[in-house]
């Protein structure tokens, strides 16, 4: 019988795991973790991100906030913004939220963020870091990846990983990341992307299977072999009249079909989306425990 890999129980089990380990943490420190969050323009998704996040940062005891910016605001102010921020001694966190206004460099901006503040793993240094194998903020949403696996007791060690992407907030680093050495990778892994050959044979020989690429019901049944476990990162809009907001959310795989040849398979929505914020909660603490020299377990 195939495991589904539920994101929203999972996050709810490691969000309460936070919840106390905070609440031991602040015996020694009184001042709560905190994360500044900078949301440029008016994009509906990203608001709703953002919202998501404000919410799962408060119920955890993490204090937040959102500096909403015109989308014709200059790149300089962005990132004047974002020094403001590695200043204050208050801030543990920064998030900037993707994607920015086309006359923002991406690079240019995330790189303006302090290494140690930056809790999205993203900033060249962090990534850098990861691999080297001396990860200090893991990008979230491969964290969240390697949690889903581990948690669900599905063994990494030895194992073909096969990922279907390489951008570099999932395809590159979910690689670095689950090919380094330690209980909870050693895995062999194969990145492909939109110009590999041969991709149905690639696939088909995948123990584990991460599609990352923003297609709907990409990977389909005759390109998985039986038994694998898939994690799907992909959320995707397509038309459906039968729903009152006219389309559905589907992931890179095709579920439904490719669901009875699996061993695992997260479900879109509800698998890698929860992780992925709970994941940033995750990395806060971490970076609060780190700027007031604690210590404390977390993932």
């Amino acid at each position: 019988m195939t495991i589904i890999l539920d994101g929203n129980k999972l996050s709810q089990e490691i969000r309460s795991e936070i919840q106390l380990n905070l609440a031991n943490f602040q015996l020694a420190k009184t001042n709560p973790p905190k994360l500044s969050v900078i949301l440029v323009g008016e994009d509906p998704a990203s608001s709703v991100y953002v919202r998501n996040k404000e919410r799962a940062c408060t119920s955890a005891g993490i204090l937040t906030e959102t500096f909403n910016i015109p989308a014709d605001v200059s790149e300089e102010y962005v990132i004047n913004q974002i020094q403001e921020l590695n200043q204050n001694v208050q801030v543990n966190g920064i998030l900037v939220q993707l994607p920015l206004p086309p006359h923002i460099n991406e690079t240019t901006v995330i790189s303006a963020i302090s290494p140690s503040k930056d809790v999205d793993g993203i900033h060249p240094y962090n990534l850098g870091k990861l691999a080297q194998g001396e990860p200090i903020f893991v990008p979230c949403t491969p964290l969240g990846i390697q949690q889903i696996l581990v948690r669900h007791n599905i063994s990494i060690p030895g194992k073909h990983v096969v990922v279907c992407g390489r951008s570099n907030i999932v395809g590159k680093p979910i690689a670095n990341l689950l090919m380094q050495r330690g209980p909870d990778a050693n895995a062999t892994v194969t990145v492909c992307h939109s110009q590999t050959r041969n991709l149905q044979l690639l696939t088909s020989n995948a123990d584990i299977l991460i599609a990352a690429i923003g297609q709907p019901n990409f990977i389909t049944e005759d390109m998985v072999k039986e038994d694998v476990s898939i994690i799907d990162v992909g959320i995707n809009r397509i038309p459906d009249s039968s729903k009152k907001n006219g389309y559905r959310l589907v992931g890179d795989v095709d579920f439904i079909n490719v669901e009875k040849k699996a061993h695992a398979i997260t479900p879109v929505p509800g698998g890698v989306g929860p992780m992925t914020i709970t994941m940033l909660l995750n990395n806060t603490v971490k970076s609060w425990i780190i700027q007031n020299n604690l210590s404390g377990d977390v993932a």
